[in-house]
């Protein structure tokens, strides 16, 4: 069993903000890939579309708590740390880029050590999608100010095709596990 789960802060006022672009990716993964619609579990606090041995995951939960919902999941779903994949945006890398990382620290993300910190482990993958941007209005801003900022229309662009990439790369790990 895999665990993909894509990092974000529920509701409508959040759901195009640069924080949310791991749900953005599960969103694509979902629609592309035919899986079912996601419910919530409550016992999990997250919405789970589950495809054969794939679950897909976006914690109902506000981004620093977002582990509780991934140690919950994993758990009763029996989910080896190794087939976790987190999907998150990442201050420190550049708009256009994606960096896949394993055993690494949370770096300053919340929702990342959320889940180090419940799973007692950084020993899950990353896909770190890069929120970075020259745009001046960034400079000599709160992190939180910049996360919870909605792409400007020339970096939605940018992001789709962020999107597509991360898509491609999440499903050549799990293709055979699809049913």
């Amino acid at each position: 069993m895999k665990l993909i789960a894509g990092l974000g802060n529920y509701g409508p006022e959040y759901e195009k903000t640069r924080h949310n672009y791991g749900f953005m990716v599960i969103d694509e993964i979902q629609r592309k890939h035919n899986f079912p619609a996601f419910k919530l579990e409550k016992a999990h606090n997250a919405l789970i579309s589950k495809k054969g041995n794939v679950l897909l995951v976006k914690p109902q939960t506000y981004m620093n708590e977002s582990g509780k919902a991934i140690k919950s999941i994993a758990a009763y779903y029996k989910v080896n740390i190794k087939d976790i994949i987190i999907i998150h945006d990442d201050a420190e890398t550049n708009l256009g880029e994606i960096k896949e990382v394993e055993a690494r620290s949370a770096a300053g993300h919340n929702g990342v050590r959320s889940i180090i910190d419940e799973l007692k482990t950084n020993e899950f993958k990353r896909l770190k999608l890069g929120i970075n941007s020259e745009d001046s209005s960034f400079k000599n801003k709160p992190l939180e100010d910049v996360v919870l900022k909605n792409f400007s229309k020339a970096e939605e662009i940018i992001a789709l095709g962020v999107i597509e990439k991360a898509v491609e790369m999440i499903i050549s790990k799990v293709v055979d596990l699809i049913v």
